[in-house]
């Protein structure tokens, strides 16, 4: 049988970073039933095609309200593309796609669910997020704690959602920012289902604590995030990265649960139409 096809969308602009790193790894673990190609969007333009069965678009740097003016318009177009074509009944094969932080804001921005601001402060770290009664119930967080732990580095955020919108198009707020009812500013939403096959998160679902744990040791890093950050968060990321039921479960958890529903959906529809 013919390996389901993944495109991955790196809008990391050319920076260094660890997520594309995270994202090869997981991949690689389903080779025997995946096959992937990359596609830079952001330096390039270069955006994936219909011919892919399921896109994991990556985080990346920058406002994700503006962009060049070409790279954003192929992603933009690319998105309509894949939406419409889901949309589509004739379609019973459907494309699946995994949106990441900067591409969550910029899929956010599109479907008009939410506002993407810059936040007060720059989010960095690791932190608890709390599922919605949607979220606890949904195939991807259904195994996760409520909270869980995750890795988020951003100074925008999607704030102020529409929910009727949401509901017209079936979708649904999955996890949020801690509630902090004494602190008088809007928790940011984390995580939306947009469709039976478009899923996205805030955070880094891809990172992985090994590999960070590695990054913070590294004598530079440890003295920019100390005097950025201060000692503490250095030393509490340390703590989260290093318990396997927090960054590490997290990891193993929702990427791998997407392309499990994806791969599982693909191959039922495959025997289907054989």
């Amino acid at each position: 049988m013919a390996k389901i096809k993944v495109a991955v969308l790196d809008l990391y602009e050319g920076t260094a970073n660890q997520g594309m790193r995270c994202i090869r790894e997981i991949l690689g673990d389903y080779s025997d039933i995946l096959q992937y190609e990359e596609f830079d969007v952001r330096c390039e333009a270069a955006v994936p095609g219909l011919d892919f069965d399921v896109y994991i678009s990556s985080g990346g740097p920058g406002d994700p309200r503006f962009g060049d003016g070409i790279w954003e318009v192929a992603y933009y177009m690319w998105l309509d593309k894949v939406w419409a074509y889901n949309r589509d009944p004739k379609n019973k094969r459907k494309k699946f796609v995994f949106f990441i932080c900067h591409s969550f804001q910029m899929a956010c921005i599109y479907f008009k669910v939410a506002k993407v601001t810059e936040r007060k402060s720059m989010s960095y770290g690791t932190f608890p997020v709390y599922m919605t009664p949607e979220g606890t119930d949904d195939m991807i967080f259904n195994t996760l704690a409520n909270p869980f732990y995750i890795a988020d580095f951003r100074r925008f955020q999607v704030v102020q959602p529409d929910h009727a919108l949401l509901r017209e198009m079936k979708g649904q707020i999955l996890a949020i920012e801690k509630p902090r009812p004494e602190i008088p500013l809007e928790r940011a939403v984390m995580a939306i289902r947009f469709s039976r096959e478009f899923f996205g998160t805030q955070f880094h679902p891809e990172a992985d604590a090994t590999g960070m744990l590695r990054w913070l040791q590294d004598e530079e890093m440890k003295t920019r995030i100390c005097d950025e950050h201060g000692s503490d968060k250095y030393e509490q990321m340390k703590r989260d990265l290093s318990d396997p039921e927090k960054i590490e479960k997290t990891q193993q958890t929702i990427l791998p649960a997407f392309l499990n529903y994806a791969i599982e959906s693909l191959v039922q529809e495959r025997v289907l139409v054989s």
